[in-house]
Parts: structure tokens; C-alpha cells; sequence
């Protein structure tokens, strides 16, 4: 029987829902480590995908074009700055995770796009549409009842939005591919990683985890390495406009995985807030879908 080939557009779908899907259940994979350390499981995870990358990078006959590119200072301290935007974002999901904040983590992921347009406004100087203006009004109100709510600074999402946002804007303006700059910046995190593992009373989690602690924290490399590359993949097929939807993916997974799957609480309070949050994400993609049919 003959297969027809896929087209690049279904192709490009298959692997922006492969890369947002194990996104979204990625929550899974940091509750099975729930007894590591998060500091410990950052720094598997940072030498792992190093490791992974590099084998990557070299199958795919990069080796050379990621030397050339980080011959450029300008893409050296760039570069330098994304590493530790990244690693701090790393690190606070797997606490939200292992702390068990996984809808608090979401609702920074519903916010990341909004903040990034905001950003792209003060630091690019990209100019806002009125809906997009709104939708980030929307969402800003919702942070503020979650904080006027709880009584407290809802930290963990304001920092997995904020550094985000930031690590996207700096990563914008870098002259290197997606593969190449994560391999950067795990290789930036290396020797730091390793240090700490040697310092670290249980660097494999063998007492509290069995056999299962070394082999998934191994995991971790193609756990990271993976999703982002069928991302850049898929990123490359398809218009920017359904990549913005198909990201919302990630962040109701989460929120499914939160509510239905570990039983987090959610509240009058989450309702309001995330009733607010939901309304400029629609507002978002609704001005998204505008701008699409005028191209």
C-alpha cells in the first residue's frame, strides 16, 4: 500500500502538538522527582541536555556553524544573559511542580504571550493594537485579584512569565538557531552543575528514589532536547499566527494535569482570576485571527 508523503504544513502541526503536548504534561515528569531536591534535578537536567544537544548537533552536521556563531562577542553575552534567564525558569517550575503550585505554573504560562507583547511594545518598539492593549489590561487585572486575594505576591507565576518573555526577547535578537542556543546555554551551566552534584550529599537521588532516581534524571536530557527540537521544527512550517494558538496548549494541560490528575484547589479566587486571564488570551488570539485574514 503506498503512503501518501505529508505535507509540510501537516508535518509542521504534528510537531508543534508533539512539543506543546509533552510541555503540558511535563508536570508529570518533575512530580515523579518530587523527593530530589529542585536544585539537584536543574542541574541533571542541565547536563543531560547538554550531553543530548551535543550529540544532536553533531548528527545533524552543525558542529561547525555553532562554532562560527559563538565566535561573535555580541552573541557570546547574549547568550550569557539567556542562560541565566533560562536556568532561573527551570528552576522555579520544578519547585512549583515538586511544591505543588502546577496551576499557579500554568497561569504564568497563559500570561507569558501577553507579557512578551507587552515587552515587544517597550523594548522593540512594536506597537500595540487596541485589542492586544486590552488583553493585556485583562490579564494584568487578573495577577492583581490573585495577589489582592491571596494576600501575597503570586511570585511563582510572575517569574515563569516574566523570565520567559525576557529569555524569548533576548533569544529574538541572537543570530543562532534554537538547537544551537540551547546548546549554549547548557554547556554555560556545565561546570557549575557538575560542582554542585560533587557537593551534593545525594547528587542521584539513590536513597530516596531506588534505581528509578539515576535513570530518570538521565531523562532529563532528551526530555528537554526533544520538544524543542520538533518546536523549531514545526515553528519553521507554519505561520505565526497558529503557532500562537497551538501554545495554549501547553498551559491547559497543565491546568488539567493540576485540577484533575493531582487535585490542586481551585478556588473562587482561581475562578476570577483565571476568568479574567482566559478573557485576554481570547482577546489575543481573536486579534491574532484579525491580522491573519488581512495578510
Amino acid at each position: 500500500m503506498n503512503h501518501l508523503p505529508r505535507s509540510p504544513r501537516a508535518t509542521g502541526i504534528a510537531c508543534a502538538l508533539a512539543a506543546y503536548g509533552c510541555w503540558g504534561i511535563f508536570p508529570i515528569y518533575f512530580k515523579a522527582l518530587r523527593t530530589v531536591p529542585p536544585a539537584v534535578v536543574l542541574c541533571h537536567r542541565v547536563l543531560w541536555s547538554a550531553v543530548v544537544m551535543t550529540l544532536i548537533i553533531a548528527a545533524l552536521g552543525r558542529s561547525r556553524a555553532f562554532v562560527q556563531a559563538l565566535r561573535s562577542r555580541k552573541v557570546l553575552l547574549t547568550l550569557a544573559a539567556s542562560t541565566l534567564l533560562i536556568a532561573g525558569n527551570w528552576l522555579t517550575y520544578i519547585y512549583a511542580v515538586v511544591q505543588g503550585h502546577i496551576l499557579e505554573s500554568s497561569l504564568g504560562y497563559f500570561v507569558n504571550p501577553l507579557v512578551s507583547v507587552a515587552l515587544g511594545a517597550l523594548f522593540l518598539r512594536e506597537r500595540l493594537r487596541t485589542r492586544q492593549t486590552i488583553a493585556v489590561g485583562l490579564a494584568s487585572c487578573g495577577v492583581v485579584i490573585l495577589a489582592a486575594g491571596s494576600g501575597a505576591v503570586p511570585w511563582i507565576p510572575l517569574v515563569l512569565a516574566g523570565t520567559f518573555a525576557l529569555y524569548g526577547l533576548l533569544r529574538k535578537t541572537v543570530a543562532i538557531d534554537a538547537a544551537g542556543g540551547l546548546l549554549a546555554e547548557t554547556l554555560f551551566l556545565v561546570v557549575p552543575a557538575v560542582v554542585f552534584l560533587l557537593a551534593s550529599p545525594q547528587p542521584w537521588a539513590a536513597e530516596a528514589m531506588g534505581w528509578k532516581g539515576p535513570v530518570l534524571l538521565i531523562a532529563a536530557g532528551p526530555v528537554t532536547a526533544l520538544p524543542l527540537l520538533c518546536f523549531a521544527h514545526g515553528a519553521r512550517q507554519l505561520p505565526l499566527s497558529l503557532i500562537g494558538f497551538l501554545q495554549y496548549l501547553s498551559p491547559t494541560l497543565q491546568f488539567l494535569t493540576a485540577v484533575v490528575v493531582y487535585g490542586e484547589t481551585f478556588g473562587r479566587l482561581h475562578v476570577f482570576t483565571f476568568a479574567f486571564i482566559w478573557a485576554g488570551v481570547a482577546l489575543f488570539l481573536a486579534d491574532a485571527v484579525v491580522q491573519s485574514r488581512r495578510v
